[in-house]
């Protein structure tokens, strides 16, 4: 929902919360950090979430340094979720159980992401959208964290998913997005590694989920080194989509949901 902006009294503050100086909302927004070992990064990660976010959950995956330490002292009311299984899907998955938000963002823990752009993921949701999906290949996004063997191999899995599913997507495997809640009961995620987020594009498309692309900017990661791999974790988002492509073929198919602003 959304609103002019305008003198908050005392009655309206418990029922909008203020986002930019011309739009407010309702619904309270959790974010979903994954992290391992992401200590140094933490700092850089929350100084960049806005301050009008109702709660942070991060999900722990056995870390062996300061990453919960450090996420408390940063922000003490932080909600931390420690992780039983493995991989970044199982992690995301115990996350998401744990939102008391309406709308749910997924922020990478390595400093990647900006978290200013928040504002444009809500509005999106607020405006109509169901799933807001961060794309580097959109008009106003980049990456400065893509070998040209991972750029080609995004591209060919995009171009896979678009032409088996009737998507629209110019980036497949990004991991910020951020979604109404509701949605979760519809995609049924049910995977654990890197390979997340192209089961959740996949899985919005085929359950008809109004889908909106937001143009964002990759940075690269600030300390540490990531636990992807490009030709494993190929095989596996491949894995993923002959998967689905299957699954389709024996269940009545949904009507394409066109990106919002497609065609206007």
């Amino acid at each position: 929902m959304t609103t002019s902006a305008r003198p908050l009294t005392e009655q309206s503050a418990t029922e909008y919360r203020p986002v930019t100086s011309h739009l407010a909302i309702t619904p309270p927004v959790s974010v979903v950090i994954p992290a391992m070992n992401e200590a140094e990064n933490l700092p850089y990660v929350f100084k960049s979430l806005p301050e009008w976010i109702h709660e942070v959950v991060l999900v722990d995956g056995n870390s062996t340094d300061d990453t919960v330490a450090v996420a408390r002292e940063l922000r003490p009311d932080v909600v931390v979720v420690p992780q039983r299984g493995k991989g970044k899907g199982d992690a995301l998955i115990s996350g998401f159980s744990a939102c008391t938000g309406e709308i749910i963002v997924m922020v990478d823990a390595d400093g990647s992401a900006d978290g200013a752009e928040i504002v444009s993921y809500v509005s999106a949701l607020v405006g109509g959208a169901d799933f807001a999906k961060g794309s580097r290949f959109a008009n106003g996004g980049g990456t400065d964290d893509m070998t040209p063997v991972r750029k080609l191999g995004n591209r060919v899995l995009t171009s896979i998913v678009n032409a088996k599913f009737g998507a629209r997507y110019t980036d497949l495997c990004y991991g910020y997005n951020a979604f109404w809640r509701h949605c979760l009961d519809k995609i049924a995620l049910d995977c654990e590694g890197f390979e997340v987020e192209t089961l959740m594009n996949i899985r919005v498309v085929k359950a008809g989920l109004r889908v909106q692309e937001i143009p964002s900017h990759e940075f690269e990661r600030i300390h540490g080194a990531s636990n992807l791999r490009a030709i494993r974790d190929g095989f596996r988002v491949l894995s993923v989509i002959l998967r689905e492509r299957g699954r389709r073929r024996r269940i009545r198919r949904a009507p394409r949901p066109a990106l919002l602003g497609e065609g206007r």
